[in-house]
């Protein structure tokens, strides 16, 4: 039964990267005073980081899995934004936001960055786990096996000296500020905010509880860091923010108990895909990334 689960689990995961995915939706804030004096006008970018994918209640368009808790949604509702559009899918990749449209289980949809306008005042985007295959890369570390050299999955990944995940990342980041200057181009006076990915895995992992290596664990932990530092170099360099969401969740891993999880495991206890954030992720990451915007 527990392998089993493990195959849904993978199954699920395999989907949300091939861009099960939710339209955007258009929605006003529910009325309620904020630390602006103007309400903003806010437009949400990125991938199922972002969307939520099987977090109730799932809402647009079916293929992008969107929900109406994931933090942009979060976000929106607690700055008390004047406008609101989220048009984060499941499976998006920075093409996606600049240039492709995206096809998704329930059709294509638009470019992202059309939804951005000259009086959009705040965009929040995350992006960069599809263009690395981040979720893919992490699955092909499962093992059931805790003897044979031969499972050591960081070891395939860096054979001949050669990262292929730190390559993937430095081949990509580029596109990444490329991105933000586009941003920018369209909303040229909002706010933008790169919203980064979590601790989803603890030092050494939990083998087999979550059914990674602790050397693989460490690994993918650590590919997940460097790309949040590729990411924030970026933000850095293109006039926008970053936001660290690493340290927030230390101790709300894949690892812990269900109920103080703000990333699920292989086999979800919670509501929410395989290696994606929680609802209590979401709305952690949506109130941190408020205090941002207050705190700027």
């Amino acid at each position: 039964m527990r392998s089993q689960g493990i195959l849904v689990g993978l199954a699920v995961s395999a989907c949300v990267l091939a861009g099960c995915s939710s339209d955007s939706s258009v929605s006003e804030a529910p009325a309620g005073s904020s630390d602006a004096s103007v309400p903003l006008n806010y437009v949400a970018l990125g991938d199922s980081a972002a969307s939520g994918p099987r977090i109730p209640n799932q809402v647009g368009v079916p293929g992008c899995q969107q929900s109406d808790a994931n933090y942009p949604h979060v976000l929106a509702e607690d700055l008390a934004v004047g406008s609101f559009v989220d048009v984060t899918c499941s499976g998006a990749v920075t093409e996606n936001i600049l240039s492709t449209p995206q096809e998704t289980s329930s059709g294509e949809v638009p470019v992202q960055l059309d939804a951005l306008t000259p009086e959009t005042d705040l965009v929040t985007v995350t992006i960069g786990g599809n263009d690395i295959g981040l979720v893919s890369t992490a699955v092909q570390c499962l093992t059931f096996a805790d003897t044979s050299a031969a499972n050591v999955c960081k070891d395939r990944l860096t054979a001949g000296g050669v990262d292929t995940v730190a390559a993937a990342i430095e081949d990509k980041a580029p596109s990444w500020g490329a991105m933000l200057d586009a941003v920018g181009e369209r909303a040229p006076d909002a706010r933008i905010l790169v919203v980064g990915y979590g601790t989803y895995l603890p030092d050494g992992g939990c083998f087999p509880t979550q059914p990674m290596l602790p050397e693989d664990a460490d690994y993918i932990q650590g590919s997940i860091t460097a790309m949040n530092d590729a990411l924030q170099t970026q933000a850095e360099e293109h006039g926008a923010e970053f936001v660290d969401t690493e340290p927030l969740s230390v101790g709300h891993d894949v690892c812990v108990a269900a109920d103080q999880r703000y990333f699920e495991g292989v086999v979800p206890q919670n509501p929410a895909a395989p290696l994606h954030p929680t609802a209590a992720g979401m709305a952690a990451i949506g109130a941190a990334v408020a205090s941002a915007v207050r705190a700027g």
